[in-house]
């Protein structure tokens, strides 16, 4: 039984170290794909998004 109890507590707790790990990779990875823009075009790309909405 103190085996089992043993295993289920490792696996938390590699779960409690692995996951911050994935979320921090997805987030990385998402701002390596960002698009860079002049302020000026982006400020018309976001006048545009309101635009859409009304």
């Amino acid at each position: 039984m103190a085996a089992v109890e043993a295993a289920f507590v490792l696996v938390v707790l590699l779960f409690a170290l692995a996951a911050p790990l994935a979320l921090y990779a997805l987030v990385r990875s998402e701002h390596d794909e960002r698009e860079e823009m002049r302020r000026e075009d982006a400020e018309r790309a976001a006048r545009r998004d309101t635009d859409e909405r009304g």
